[in-house]
C-alpha cells in the first residue's frame, strides 16, 4: 500500500510515530526538497556545500549524482518534520549538472528542478556555475517600466510639433489632449512625455515603493517608441532639452533639404544634444540619491533608417559635422555597418532590415569590427560617469548577428565590457523561448520572463493570450497546466537568474492585463478602444498582482497598470498615465502590497513550492528557515473551501497563520486574521475572485524547514 500525506490525519507526535513504524520503507515524496537558494547551495572558497531535505527518519540513503559519480550524503541535522543531508565537493572549473538519488529499501527516487521522479530526466538537473552572480540589488526588486512619451510632460518647450518632420510617409502630430487615446497608426503621434516628467514624478515612484526605473529607449529617434535609434550617443532632445531652435514646422511642398534643415535644428544640433545628456545625468543622480536605480533599453540588433550611419532620409547629408551615411555614399565609412544586397552605389534601396522592415536596418556586426567595438563602447559609455546607469535591458537580444554562434560570441564580449565598468550592473534580455544557453554565467544575467511568468499567469487567470489575440478555455483556470508550465520553464533558470527575472503582467508589446480580465479577443483596430475597458474584473486583476508580488523574481509594473489603465496590444497599450484620474484604491493596493513584499526577505530570495490547486484555484508557498508565507487564489465565480498542506513548508500544528492581505472584487484588506494549522493542513474559505496572503506566526518551539 502506498501511503501519502493526504492520508495522514493525526497529531505531530502520531506523525512521527507513523513515520517510524509504518512509512520508513516508503519515501514521503512531498518532504523531499532542494533548490538553488543559499540554504541548499553555498559556495565556500574552493568547495561547494550542497544540502537536501527529507522527511524525518523517512529515507535510508541520499546520494549526490553528477555524471558517473554517485556520492553518499551525510545526515547533518534533524529539525521539526525534516532531516537534512549534506555534502561538500570541490568547486568545478566549469559548470556541471547534478541531481539527487533517494533510497529507502527497494524504493529509489530522483530529485532535480522538476521535483520528484521515478526515472531521472537529465534536462531538469541543477547546475553549479562557478563565479555566476547576479546583482543582489535586483533580486526581488520592484521595477517600474516607463514608456517616456506617455508618462508625464514635464517640459512642454521640447515637445514634437505638428508637421515638424515626416516619419514613414506621415507628418508628426502634437497631441494636445493628454487623455485622448492612441490611434491604430500611432508611431508619429507625440504626447510630450519626457525626462523632466520622470524627474517630476520621482516622489510618486518612491512613495509607491519602486526600486528600479526601466526606461524604454530614450536615444535620438524619429518615432515615439524609439526602437529605431538615430544616434546612440545622445538622448533625444524631445525627451531632454531644446535650447537652440532654427526652425519649426514643415509646409506643404517643402523640399527634402528644407525638411532636413528644420529637423536638424532640434535633434542634431550639438548644443541640444549635450544639454539633453546633461539632463539625463542629473536625473540619474537624483534617482541614485533616493536609493533607487535605473536601467536603459539597449536596441543593438538594428537601428533606424534615420540613423546617422545610414541616413536614408538625408537628415545629415548637408551637415559638415557628420560623415556621409551608407545610403548616401558608397564611400561612407559606415557602408559595412549594414548588409547591402548590391555593391553598386547608388543602388541603395536593397539592404537587410529586421523582419524585412526598411525603416529598421539590421546592424552587420560580422562585417564590421568597427561597429562591434562601437556598440560595446556605447554600453560602457552610459554605465560610466557622468551617467552611471545600473544596467541594460536588451531588445530582441537573440536576433543579433547572423548565427547563434556569433550571437553568443557578441554577448560574451558585451558582458565583459559591462562588468568591467560596473560588476554590479544588470544585463537583462528580451527573450521568448528557452533562455538557458544565454544564462550560463558568461552572457545575460536574466530575461524578461514571458515563458515562466507572463504567459502561464494570463492563461490561468484570464484564458486570454498576452496580446489578447486568442482565448483558450482549456488553459483558463487550469491549475495543473499552470504548475506544469511554471515548473518546466522555471527549470531553464539558474537561481541567480530566476530571482532577478523581470516578472511583468503587461508591457509596451502586449495588452494591458486589466483588459485581459474581460476574457475578450480583440485589438484597437477591430474591437475599438472603448471595448478594452468593458467587463473588466478588478478581482482577477488583484489576484494577478498578488501572485506577481509573491512569485520568485523581480515584480515589474508597467506604468499606469497600478492606476487602472486598460488597453489592447500595441499601440493601445501605450495610453498616457491618467494623472488626476487615477484609480487611487488600486494605487494604494499596490503600495501596501509592495510594502509587504519589501518587508519580507523570503519574498525576494526564499524558496518556492507549489502546494495545491484545482479548477480555478491554486496555492503556493515562499519559505526559508525563518519565514513561511502562503499565497492562495480563488479565480472562480463561486466561493470555495480549500485545504492546503502547509507542513510541506515546515509549518507545524502548533503554528498560527496570520493574514497579511485579503483581496476580492471590491478591494483589499490588511486587518490581521488568525488561521489555525491542523494536522499539517490549513483550511480556509475563499470568496469568489479573491486572494489571501498568509504568514506563519512563530511557535514557541521553532519549526523546521
Amino acid at each position: 500500500m502506498n501511503f501519502g500525506m493526504n492520508e495522514i490525519d493525526c497529531s505531530q507526535a502520531e506523525i512521527r510515530y507513523f513515520y517510524l513504524k509504518h512509512v520508513k520503507p516508503v519515501i514521503l515524496k512531498d518532504a523531499l526538497f532542494a533548490d538553488g537558494t543559499a540554504e541548499y547551495v553555498q559556495m565556500l572558497n574552493e568547495k561547494v556545500r550542497l544540502r537536501f531535505r527529507t522527511g524525518k527518519n523517512n529515507v535510508g540513503d541520499v546520494f549526490l549524482r553528477s555524471g558517473d559519480a554517485r556520492l553518499p550524503m551525510r545526515k547533518v541535522e534533524s529539525s521539526g518534520l525534516f532531516d537534512y543531508y549534506q555534502i561538500e565537493v570541490p568547486c568545478p572549473e566549469e559548470s556541471i549538472p547534478y541531481y539527487f538519488e533517494i533510497v529507502s529499501g527497494k524504493m529509489v527516487l530522483y530529485y532535480n528542478k522538476k521535483g520528484v521522479q521515478s526515472e531521472h530526466q537529465e534536462y531538469y538537473d541543477f547546475k553549479i556555475i562557478p563565479g555566476f552572480h547576479t546583482p543582489d540589488w535586483a533580486k526581488g526588486a520592484i521595477f517600474y517600466q516607463i514608456f517616456v512619451d506617455r508618462f508625464y510632460n514635464g517640459d512642454p518647450s521640447n515637445d514634437v510639433e505638428d508637421r515638424e518632420y515626416i516619419y514613414i510617409q506621415k507628418y508628426t502630430r502634437k497631441i494636445q489632449d493628454w487623455n485622448s487615446l492612441p490611434e491604430a497608426y500611432d508611431v508619429s503621434r507625440f504626447y510630450g512625455g519626457d525626462l523632466q516628467g520622470v524627474m517630476d514624478k520621482l516622489d510618486y515612484l518612491q512613495g509607491l515603493g519602486v526600486d528600479v526605473i526601466y526606461l524604454n529607449p530614450i536615444f535620438v529617434s524619429p518615432s515615439n517608441h524609439k526602437y529605431d535609434i538615430q544616434d546612440y550617443d545622445y538622448v533625444d532632445p524631445h525627451y531632454g532639452k531644446i535650447i537652440y531652435d532654427r526652425g519649426n514646422c514643415l509646409n506643404e511642398g517643402d523640399s527634402s533639404n528644407e525638411q532636413a534643415t528644420k529637423f536638424i535644428a532640434r535633434v542634431t544640433d550639438k548644443a541640444n544634444l549635450e544639454a539633453s545628456n546633461a539632463l539625463f545625468s542629473r536625473l540619474v543622480q537624483e534617482i541614485h540619491r533616493r536609493g533607487m536605480r535605473i536601467i536603459l533599453d539597449g536596441v543593438f540588433n538594428h537601428c533606424g533608417s534615420f540613423n546617422k550611419w545610414m541616413d536614408r532620409e538625408r537628415i545629415y547629408d548637408k551637415n559638415p559635422e557628420y560623415d556621409k551615411g551608407a545610403y548616401v555614399s558608397g564611400d561612407s565609412p559606415y557602408r559595412n555597418f549594414f548588409s547591402f544586397h548590391s555593391e553598386n552605389w547608388p543602388n541603395n534601396g536593397d539592404y537587410d532590415g529586421w523582419w524585412g522592415h526598411e525603416t529598421l536596418p539590421k546592424l552587420n556586426y560580422e562585417g564590421s569590427e568597427e561597429l562591434y567595438k562601437y556598440i560595446l563602447g556605447v554600453a560602457r559609455k552610459w554605465l560610466s560617469p557622468p551617467y552611471n546607469i545600473d544596467g541594460w535591458r536588451l531588445d530582441v537580444a537573440a536576433d543579433l548577428g547572423l548565427s547563434p554562434e556569433f550571437n553568443h560570441h557578441f554577448w560574451k564580449d558585451f558582458r565583459k565590457a559591462v562588468k568591467e565598468i560596473n560588476p554590479d550592473a544588470l544585463i537583462l534580455a528580451e527573450h521568448y523561448g528557452d533562455p538557458s544557453s544565454w544564462l550560463q554565467g558568461d552572457e545575460w544575467d536574466t530575461v524578461m520572463n514571458y515563458d515562466a511568468f507572463m504567459e502561464p499567469v494570463t492563461w490561468m487567470l484570464t484564458g486570454v493570450e498576452k496580446h489578447s489575440d486568442d482565448y483558450r478555455s482549456d488553459l483558463y483556470g487550469n491549475a495543473e497546466a499552470f504548475q506544469n508550465a511554471m515548473d518546466h520553464h522555471m527549470s531553464a533558470f539558474h537561481s541567480e537568474s530566476l530571482y532577478v527575472a523581470m516578472n511583468e503582467l503587461s508591457n509596451h508589446d502586449h495588452s494591458r492585463f486589466l483588459t485581459r480580465t474581460n476574457h475578450r479577443v480583440g485589438r484597437i483596430g477591430t474591437a475599438g478602444a472603448e471595448a478594452a475597458s468593458d467587463n473588466i474584473n478588478y478581482g482577477i486583476f488583484r489576484e494577478a498582482v498578488l501572485l506577481q508580488m509573491t512569485w520568485p523574481g523581480a515584480p515589474t509594473i508597467y506604468y499606469g497598470d497600478e492606476a487602472g489603465v486598460c488597453g489592447w496590444t500595441d499601440p493601445d497599450n501605450r495610453r498616457t498615465y491618467p494623472w488626476g484620474a487615477e484609480n487611487k484604491e488600486l494605487i494604494a493596493f499596490h503600495r501596501d502590497l509592495i510594502r509587504i513584499h519589501k518587508e519580507h526577505q523570503v519574498l525576494k530570495t526564499g524558496s518556492y513550492r507549489f502546494l495545491a490547486g484545482g479548477y480555478q484555484w491554486l496555492a503556493f508557498g515562499r519559505f526559508n528557515r525563518d519565514e513561511q508565507m502562503i499565497t492562495i487564489l480563488n479565480n472562480d465565480d463561486q466561493d470555495k473551501e480549500v485545504r492546503i498542506p502547509v507542513w510541506i513548508l515546515g509549518i507545524r500544528s502548533d503554528t498560527q497563520m496570520v493574514t497579511l492581505m485579503r483581496i476580492n472584487e471590491s478591494g483589499y484588506y490588511t486587518n490581521a486574521m488568525m488561521h489555525s494549522v491542523q494536522h499539517g493542513y490549513i483550511c480556509v474559505s475563499m470568496e469568489r475572485y479573491s486572494g489571501l496572503l498568509l504568514k506563519a506566526k512563530k511557535a514557541k518551539n521553532k519549526s523546521g524547514h
